[in-house]
C-alpha cells in the first residue's frame, strides 16, 4: 500500500456549536444550492462555509473563515499526530442496519503509473481548478477522497472495531439518517500496526478523483516552490478516508442517467433501435422495473422510463460485438460502458462533449428521482441503472482504463468536517 501516516487532525472546539450534527456536511460535489442555503442556516460553525463558501470570491472566504476560526478556537489543532477511524452507519434500501469502517489517514500522493494509488473514473478540468484554488487559499484538505483497499482477512476491520469498542467517539454526528462516529486513535504502536497490516496493498479511489488529482498538482507547484523539498512536507500527502472492500457495511449504488434537450428525440422511433440488439419487454410500473433489475444475468440490462412506458431492456449479443472499436476490452462488460457508447452514443447520437458538458445528459441518485423528472418533462427518457460491483472497480482500476464519470455512487457519503488537515507546517 502506500504510505499513510498519522497527522495532527484540525477538529471543532470548544468555541462552536455543541451538536456536532449541526457542523458537519457532505463533500463539495453533492451539495446543491438548496442544500447549501439549509447548511448555511442550520449553524454559523457549518463546514460548508468552508467547503462550498456562497461569497462571490469563495475562495477568499473560505481561508479567511478558517483563519478566524483557528484563533476563537472554534476549530482546533491536535497536539499529536493521530489517525481517525470513523464508522458510518446507515439503513440500506432493504432496511437493514449496516456500518461501514473506514480510518482518516494522511496518504502519500503517488502518480496512477506507480500502481499504489489507482482511480476508476474520469475526471473534468472545471472541478480540478476549482479545488486548487481552494487548496492555495486555505492551505489545507477540507474535505477527503475515499480510498479502498483489499484486506481479504479483515484484520483491519478488527483492529478498528476492537479500538472503537474500547474508547468513546470524539465526534458523533447525525446527517440525513447516517450516524457519523470518529475516534482519535493516537498510540504510535496501534497506528504502526495498522499501517503494516495495510502494507503492500493498492489504494483504488473510490471517491474523490479530482481531489485526488488536485493533491498532485498542488504538491508539485509546492515543491518546485520550496528549495528545501525533502519529501516529508504535508503537501506530499492528502487527506484520506480509507476502507476495506470487504467490508460489509460496503455499499455501492447505481447513478441514473436522464436524456434531455434532443430536439429529434421520438420515443417510438427509440424503442425500435433497442429492438435490434435488445431484448425488450414492457413492465407494469416501478416494482416490476426493480424485480427486472435484481434478476437481471450477466448481460448488460437496463429499466428505460418514458412518459407513458416503463420497459425492461437486456442486451442479447456480447458486447464486443456492438460497441466501438475504441471501447477497451477492460471496460467492455460494464453495463455503464455499454450504455454510453450503444445506447447513448450510437442511437440517440448525444457525443462525448454533451456529456461532459450534461447539455443532453445529467443524473439522478434514485428511481424516484427518474420517475419525477420523465413525468415532469424534465427528461425525454431516463434509464435506471444497476450498480458496479466493487470487483469490476478493482478491474477497471488495474487495467489503467477509466469508467465514464458518475459510474459509481458509494454510499454513504464520507463527510466533510468530521476532520480537516492542514498543509503547512509539520505533519
Amino acid at each position: 500500500m502506500p504510505e499513510i501516516v498519522p497527522f495532527k487532525g484540525v477538529v471543532y472546539g470548544p468555541g462552536a456549536d455543541s451538536e456536532a450534527s449541526k457542523l458537519i456536511c457532505p463533500p463539495y460535489d453533492a451539495i446543491s444550492t438548496e442544500k447549501q442555503r439549509e447548511l448555511y442556516e442550520s449553524s454559523d460553525y457549518n463546514a460548508v462555509r468552508l467547503e462550498l463558501p456562497a461569497e462571490a470570491d469563495p475562495y477568499a472566504a473560505a481561508a479567511d473563515r478558517m483563519r478566524k476560526w483557528l484563533e476563537s478556537e472554534v476549530l482546533a489543532r491536535d497536539d499529536e499526530p493521530a489517525l481517525y477511524p470513523c464508522f458510518q452507519t446507515f439503513e440500506d434500501e432493504h432496511g437493514v442496519s449496516r456500518t461501514r469502517k473506514g480510518v482518516f489517514v494522511a496518504l502519500r500522493l503517488y502518480e496512477p503509473p506507480e500502481g499504489k494509488v489507482l482511480p476508476h473514473e474520469r475526471t473534468l478540468s472545471g472541478p480540478k481548478a476549482d479545488r486548487l484554488k481552494m487548496f492555495r487559499q486555505t492551505g489545507a484538505n477540507l474535505s477527503s477522497i475515499f480510498g479502498l483497499f483489499a484486506d481479504e482477512s479483515r484484520s483491519s476491520d478488527k483492529l478498528l472495531g476492537e479500538f472503537a469498542e474500547g474508547h468513546e467517539p470524539v465526534v458523533d454526528a447525525e446527517f440525513d439518517g447516517v450516524r457519523n462516529r470518529m475516534w482519535r486513535m493516537s498510540d504510535p504502536e496501534l497506528t504502526a500496526q495498522l499501517a503494516s497490516l495495510l502494507d503492500e496493498l493498492t489504494v483504488y479511489i473510490a471517491d474523490g478523483h479530482h481531489r485526488y488529482e488536485t493533491g498532485l498538482a498542488y504538491s508539485k507547484e509546492r515543491v518546485a516552490a520550496n528549495p528545501g523539498h525533502t519529501g516529508r512536507e504535508p503537501y506530499n500527502y492528502i487527506l484520506a478516508y480509507l476502507s476495506n472492500i470487504y467490508d460489509e457495511g460496503l455499499l455501492i449504488r447505481p447513478i441514473h442517467r436522464l436524456v434531455h434537450g434532443l430536439e429529434a428525440f421520438d420515443a417510438e422511433s427509440f424503442i425500435a433501435k433497442l429492438d435490434w440488439p435488445f431484448t425488450v419487454w414492457e413492465l407494469p410500473g416501478r416494482a416490476a422495473l426493480d424485480e427486472f433489475l435484481t434478476t437481471g444475468g450477466e448481460q448488460p440490462c437496463y429499466g428505460v422510463v418514458l412518459p407513458e412506458m416503463v420497459l425492461g431492456i437486456a442486451l442479447d449479443p456480447k458486447p464486443s460485438e456492438v460497441l466501438a472499436a475504441s471501447v477497451p476490452e477492460a471496460l467492455q462488460e460494464l453495463d455503464v460502458v455499454v450504455l454510453h457508447d450503444l445506447v447513448l452514443g450510437q442511437m440517440l447520437g448525444i457525443e462525448a462533449e454533451a456529456v461532459e458538458k450534461e447539455s443532453n445528459l445529467t443524473y439522478a441518485s434514485s428511481t424516484d428521482a427518474v420517475f419525477d423528472a420523465v413525468a415532469s418533462g424534465k427528461a425525454q427518457v431516463g434509464i435506471v441503472l444497476r450498480p458496479t460491483g466493487a470487483d469490476q472497480v478493482m478491474s477497471v482500476s488495474r487495467s489503467g482504463e477509466a469508467m465514464p464519470q458518475k459510474s459509481t455512487w458509494f454510499y454513504p457519503k464520507v463527510m466533510t468536517g468530521m476532520v480537516f488537515r492542514s498543509l503547512e507546517g509539520d505533519a
